[in-house]
C-alpha cells in the first residue's frame, strides 16, 4: 500500500522561515512564533521527526482513502470516551470509517449540505465538555498532542461528516412505514420469548413561557451598537471580522469573524436570509436585522450558484431585572387564574405564550427524541426537570427563569399533565414506545440491505494488515489490484 507523507507547503514555509532566522536571536517575531508552533505541532501529531513516514493507507473506498491515523484518532477519543468495542477495534472501526465513506459518497451525489451554525454549536459544546473533564485548554492539548485550534477543526469536519451522513440515512428510510399490525406483532414475539423491559416514570408536561420584554431604550441602546460598529467598518477603523470577534453573541461564529461559511436560504431564519440574500457587495453592510435570536448586522462575502458565505454581528437582548420582575408578577397574576379555574391552560398559552415550540400545541411539550409528548427526567430540560420532580398531576408551579432553545431568559410556569410510574412494558402503555422499536428495527434492516448493495458496486482494497479481519458485513467486494 501506498505509503504518504503529510505537510503542507504553508507549514513548510513557516519552518523553513524559522530554520533560517538568526542563530543568536533572543526573540520571536509573530511570525517565527506561529512557525515554531507548527513545527512543534507536526512533531507532536506524528510523534515521528519531521519527514519521517508519518502515516499509511490501509483502506480505499472508491476514491477515497482511510488512513492508520483515522484508527488511532477514533480509538483514542473512544478511550477517553470509555466507550467499548465489541472485536477487535483494528479491524471494528476501520469497517466503521469504511461504511462511512459510503454514505459520504452518497451524500456528494446527493449535494447533500450541513448546517453551519449547527455544526459550530456542537463543536463548542463538545470541546466545553472536554475541557471540562481534562480541567483545562492547555491539558485538553497535551491529552491529544495537539493545538486547540487543531482539535476543533477535527471536530468540525466530524460533525459535518455526521450531519451529511444522518440526512443521506433518513433520506434511505423515509419512506419505511409501521402498522399497528406490525408493532402488536413484534409485542407479541417479544411477550412469548423475552421477559419483558421495565419502562422508566414518564411525564407530560405543559408549558407557558414569556420573554420579558426591552424597553424601547434598551432596543435603541443595542442597534445604536450595531450602527456604531457599521461606520467604523464604513470608514476603515476596523474590520467586520475584528468587530466580530470582540463584541458578536454568536460564540461560534465570532471565533471565525463573524464567519458562517456557505449557506442556502432555507438553513437560516427568514429574517436574516432575506437580507442576506438581496446583498452582493462586500463593501457595503446590512441595515440593522432583527430575529428571533437578536439583532444583527450582516456582511456578504460571496455568492456560489444558490448559497452566500457570509460574517455577522450578533447582540443578543440583555434584560434588565425591572423587566424581569414585571414578567415574574404578570405569571404570578396569571398562574392564580389558573389554579382557581378561572383561565384554562390551553386559553393561557394561546393568549399569553411566546414559546413557538410549545404556543401552537396547547403548551404541551413535544419529545424531539421519539415524536411523542412523555419524557423520562433526565429527557426534559435541567430547569424544568427540577421544577417538575416533585409535581403531582394537574398541579401548577410556581413562575421559574429559564433558558429557552433560542439561549434567551424566559419566565415560565409548568402544569404536570400526566405522569406514568415505573412498570413493567404493556403494548396499551407504551405503544408508541413499541412503534419506535419496531420503526428503528425496520430502519436498520433497510440501511443494512442499502450498504450490502453499495459494497457490491463500490471498488474497495485492504492493507495486508487485515486480511485476517471478521467483517460485520461481509459483502467487500475486495480487489487485488
Amino acid at each position: 500500500m501506498k505509503r504518504i507523507y503529510i505537510i503542507s507547503l504553508a507549514l513548510l514555509a513557516s519552518i523553513t522561515a524559522l530554520a533560517q532566522a538568526p542563530a543568536d536571536s533572543t526573540s520571536l517575531t509573530a511570525a517565527d512564533t506561529t512557525a515554531q508552533t507548527a513545527a512543534d505541532t507536526l512533531k507532536t501529531d506524528a510523534g515521528v521527526p519531521l519527514g519521517d513516514v508519518i502515516d499509511e493507507v490501509i483502506w480505499i473506498v472508491g476514491d477515497d482513502a482511510i488512513l492508520r491515523s483515522d484508527v488511532e484518532k477514533s480509538i483514542l477519543q473512544m478511550k477517553f470516551e470509555r466507550s467499548e468495542v465489541e472485536g477487535d477495534p483494528y479491524c471494528v472501526i476501520p469497517e466503521q470509517l469504511a461504511v462511512r465513506k459510503l454514505f459520504m459518497h452518497q451524500a456528494e451525489l446527493d449535494s447533500v449540505e450541513a448546517n453551519e451554525n449547527n455544526i459550530n454549536m456542537q463543536v463548542d459544546q463538545r470541546m466545553n465538555e472536554v475541557i471540562a473533564q481534562i480541567g483545562s485548554e492547555e491539558k485538553v492539548a497535551e491529552y491529544y498532542g495537539k493545538s486547540i485550534k487543531v482539535l476543533k477543526e477535527e471536530l468540525r469536519e466530524q460533525a459535518r461528516e455526521q450531519m451529511k451522513v444522518q440526512q443521506v440515512q433518513h433520506s434511505i428510510v423515509s419512506s419505511n412505514k409501521i402498522t399497528p399490525s406490525d408493532v402488536r406483532k413484534y409485542w407479541e414475539k417479544e411477550a412469548a420469548e423475552t421477559e419483558l423491559p421495565i419502562v422508566p416514570t414518564k411525564v407530560e408536561i405543559e408549558l407557558l413561557a414569556i420573554e420579558p420584554r426591552m424597553s424601547i431604550k434598551e432596543v435603541e441602546d443595542l442597534k445604536s451598537k450595531l450602527r456604531e460598529y457599521k461606520n467604523r467598518v464604513e470608514n476603515e477603523d476596523a474590520s467586520f471580522s475584528m468587530l466580530a470577534t470582540l463584541y458578536s453573541d454568536d460564540m461560534g461564529s465570532a471565533r471565525n469573524g463573524g464567519e458562517l461559511g456557505f449557506m442556502g436560504k432555507g438553513q437560516l431564519v427568514p429574517e436574516f436570509a432575506n437580507e442576506l440574500f438581496s446583498m452582493s457587495d462586500p463593501k457595503r453592510l446590512s441595515r440593522i436585522v432583527e430575529s428571533e435570536y437578536g439583532f444583527h448586522l450582516i456582511q456578504f462575502i460571496e455568492r456560489r450558484g444558490d448559497k452566500i458565505n457570509c460574517r455577522h454581528i450578533l447582540l443578543k437582548p440583555k434584560i434588565s431585572i425591572e423587566a424581569k420582575q414585571k414578567t415574574k408578577e404578570k405569571l404570578d397574576s396569571i398562574v392564580t387564574l389558573l389554579r382557581t379555574n378561572k383561565m384554562t391552560m390551553e386559553d393561557a398559552v394561546a393568549k399569553y405564550s411566546t414559546d413557538k415550540d410549545t404556543r401552537n400545541n396547547a403548551g404541551l411539550m413535544e419529545n424531539m427524541k421519539d415524536g411523542s409528548s412523555k419524557f423520562e427526567y433526565q429527557a426534559l430540560p435541567a430547569d424544568i426537570s427540577r421544577v417538575a420532580y416533585n409535581m403531582n398531576v394537574g398541579e401548577f408551579s410556581e413562575p421559574f427563569f429559564m433558558e429557552n432553545s433560542k439561549g434567551h431568559q424566559v419566565c415560565a410556569v409548568i402544569r404536570l399533565k400526566s405522569k406514568t410510574e415505573q412498570h413493567r412494558a404493556s403494548l396499551e402503555q407504551d405503544y408508541q414506545m413499541m412503534k419506535a422499536i419496531v420503526q428503528e428495527k425496520k430502519n436498520q434492516t433497510t440501511l443494512e440491505n442499502w450498504i450490502k448493495k453499495k459494497q457490491g458496486e463500490t471498488y474497495t482494497r485492504i492493507s495486508s494488515d487485515l486480511k485476517g479481519c471478521d467483517w460485520k458485513y461481509g459483502n467487500w467486494n475486495f480487489s487485488d489490484k
